[in-house]
Formats: C-alpha cells, structure tokens, sequence
C-alpha cells in the first residue's frame, strides 16, 4: 500500500507513522497537524552514505524546522541555504559553518555582508554579486571562499517550474562566462574561488540528468584548471525525486545516483589531476516520505462531483495548487477498507483553485474523519502561509519508539498580528 516506507504501517485499520497511531495524534494536537518519523529522516539521510566521501548539504529550504535541522546536524549534514534566516536556522541547528553554503539568485547585500561576516561559503551567481561580495568582504577584513553556480543548459523531466538548469533559468553564470568570472575572482583580494556549483531542477527521476550535468561540471573544472584557477569542490546541488503516487515506477536510490555519478566525476577528474572534494544539496529525498499531514474531514458535499472539505487547504499544502503535484491519501481509520467512491478534495480557502485532489478513490468519508496526506515533509509546511487568516500548522515529531513531541505548536489569531502595528493617529 505504501511501497517502500515501512514507517507507515496499519494497525486494526488505523495508519501508524512509526508505532505512532494517526487517529490518536490528530485528537491530541489537532488538525491540520504535519507529522515526521525521526527515524525515517535518519534512515533517508545514511542512504547517502553510498557518497561515502561527499559532504551531503541538506537543501533547507525544503523544511526549515529547527528539530529537524537539528536531527540532520547530529548525523553530519551540511546546510545549502538561501536567505539570512536559513543561515541563522543552520546555526542554531549547530551545523557548522564550514559546512554551510549561502546560495541564491538575487541575494542582499546585507545577506553577503552576513555571509562574509559569519565565514559561511558564498555560491555566486552572477558577476556582479561577486564585486558586491568582494566589497564586503574587503569591509570586513574578510576573505570570502566561493564557488560559481553555474548554469549548465541541461533540460530535465520536471515540472517547468521546478527545472532550474535550463539555458532560460534565472539561476547561475551562463557556462560560457564561467572562466573569465573565476579569473575575476583570482585577482580579488579578499575573494577565494574554490570550486563550481550547479543545480539542474528538483524531484528529477532521471540519473542520466545528473551524469549529463557532472560531465559539463567537469568540462569546466577543466577549462578552469586549464586558466590556473584552483578546483578544489563541485557541488552537484540536489534534486533528486521520490516516488510520491505507490502505483507509479520507483524512483532512483541515492545509490543509484552514485553508481552513474561518482565514475564521471573520477575519470574526469583523474585526467585532470584535480582531486575536488564532492558536493551534494539533497532536500525532497531526505525529508519528504519521512512526513505526513493529517487533516480533518469538515464537510461531504454532492454537487457535480463529490467534494470532501478540509480544514487544510493550498495555504497548509501549496504543492499540488503551484505544481498539479500528487501526493497520495489515506483515510486514517480506514486504511486497510477498499475504496467506495471517487471525491475531489479541497481545503476551505476562498479561491477555486485550492484543490488538493481530484477524483481520489477512497473509502467511505464523512465529517470528522482524519485523512493523510503520505510525502508531505519537503515544500510542505516551508511553502505555508497564513492568506485568510488561517494560522499554519503545528509539528509533531514521533520518536523510535513511538512517542510523540511537539516540535512546533499552532498557530492562533494573535500570531497573525505579529509584526504588525497601528498608527497612533489611527486609535482615535
């Protein structure tokens, strides 16, 4: 039923998240609730082990709990992260900072002034922010390391909007202009180039993606090489997929990955008489199956479908609004009951399109019901957000032996004040 996750399991009907009974969590502390196998993250984690020799950078933006990081510092975990407060997470989590990379497209310059001040590795993305790091830096009395993010033109079979290493992208120096960016950086003084970066899109199912994208980082660690500069990391970046839909093909294994990797980048670097230590951003393969979302069943209504209405809508789960993304759904105390019907699920947002599935076959549901949303912990509560007044979700997270911990409570009215002010003329 639930292909590979054996951290789900049923129990006299009810879906079990790591001994854990769903039904029980919801009552205890309410709905929408999203709920993580420490477990499974941990399990998710090793299977990088087949890069025994690779620092694994988890990517953060895919869930940004702050127990969660911290769990992925205690196995070894690097941080790719993209803003100030994914910085400041990574710290906290107590990932060190030789192990973090600042990344993004369009960063601050008081993200580059942090990054340079905290002694964090600089992805840049353009030449422009490489003048404005050096800046920085050089204000500081600082030298910054940095790799270049690339933007290799490889097309992969992803969603348009998750393809992130097209010629079009936003993201990376266009490989063309890759050398003579690193030759502007030898000449910095307070600026290190120490390697080449890359990131070709995300839940990618193809490894023939990534060989393709780790032989045009190795043309250019080359090329590099070739104009005297120093290659001393490749970052492949993440992006490997999982398998969200039980009836479809498996997805790849990280060591699946490895097996049409790490041959490549050995040749290719044994030719070159480099020896660049590897990089690798996993974010989705690591933390999504470890996770479900539970919400509650509010209403059944026949109309020229059936809809079943949720108390968790796109601004609880955005994927499958942004993306047509499918996650699969369990009646949590019906689990093992075969289906009786087709329904369309939706959340309670004012807008047509908070859809979370369509024409679902699922067992008999009626209101009050617990349904779980399987995959749900990357891009799940990171994308949430507070539109109709909603407050987001809390976080539980269920220990080895089943016990569970809060690890983030709800949110309630007040907090949707926070930040917020009134004019003192406005009060009378």
């Amino acid at each position: 039923m639930f292909g590979k996750k054996d951290h789900l399991t049923v129990e006299r009907g009810r879906l079990h998240i790591s001994g854990a009974d769903t039904v029980a969590l919801a009552q205890e502390f309410g709905t929408p609730l999203y709920v993580t196998s420490e477990e499974r993250l941990r399990q998710n984690f090793r299977a990088y082990d087949a890069f025994s020799s690779a620092d694994k950078y988890f990517a953060v933006k895919a869930n940004g709990n702050l127990a969660l990081l911290r769990i992925l510092a205690q196995e070894g975990a690097g941080a790719d992260v993209f803003s100030a407060g994914e910085l400041y997470l990574a710290s906290l989590a107590g990932i060190p900072r030789d192990k973090i990379l600042f990344n993004g497209n369009s960063k601050r310059e008081s993200e580059l002034v942090m990054a340079a001040a905290s002694g964090v590795r600089v992805s840049v993305d353009s030449p422009e922010e490489l003048e404005t790091l050096a800046r920085a830096a050089q204000s500081l009395d600082r030298t910054v390391e940095v790799l270049f993010r690339v933007n290799p033109d490889i097309n992969v079979q992803t969603h348009p909007k998750i393809a992130t290493g097209l010629r079009t992208s936003k993201f990376g120096i266009p490989h063309s202009q890759v050398v003579d960016v690193y030759r502007q950086a030898m000449a910095s003084s307070h600026i290190l180039p120490v390697g080449l970066h890359c990131h070709i899109g995300s839940q990618i199912l193809d490894v023939s993606s990534f060989v393709e994208a780790a032989g045009r980082m190795m043309d250019l660690a080359a090329a590099v090489t070739s104009a005297d500069g120093s290659v001393e990391m490749i970052d492949l970046g993440g992006g490997l997929g999982i398998q969200y839909d039980p009836q479809a093909q498996p997805a790849p294994s990280p060591a699946d990955l490895a097996a049409g990797v790490l041959p490549v980048i050995r040749q290719r670097s044994a030719q070159i008489g480099i020896s660049p230590r590897l990089v690798l951003e996993p974010g989705r393969s690591i933390v999504a199956d470890s996770t479900i979302l539970l919400t509650r069943v509010n209403t059944v209504k026949d109309a020229h479908v059936t809809f079943v209405g949720l108390d968790a809508g796109f601004n609880v789960l955005a994927r499958p609004m942004l993306y047509d993304s499918y996650h699969h759904i369990v009646a949590c105390d019906r689990a093992d009951q075969p289906a009786a019907g087709s329904y369309t699920v939706v959340g309670p947002i004012c807008e047509s399109g908070d859809v979370l599935a369509r024409d679902r076959l699922l067992p008999p549901v009626q209101r009050g019901d617990v349904l779980a949303f399987l995959d749900a912990g990357a891009y799940g509560f990171s994308m949430s957000s507070q539109y109709n007044g909603q407050g987001r979700p809390a976080e539980v997270l269920v220990a080895k032996d089943g016990g569970a911990e809060l690890i983030r409570r709800a949110e309630g009215p007040s907090d949707l004040m926070a930040g917020q002010m009134i004019p003192s003329r406005l009060l009378y």
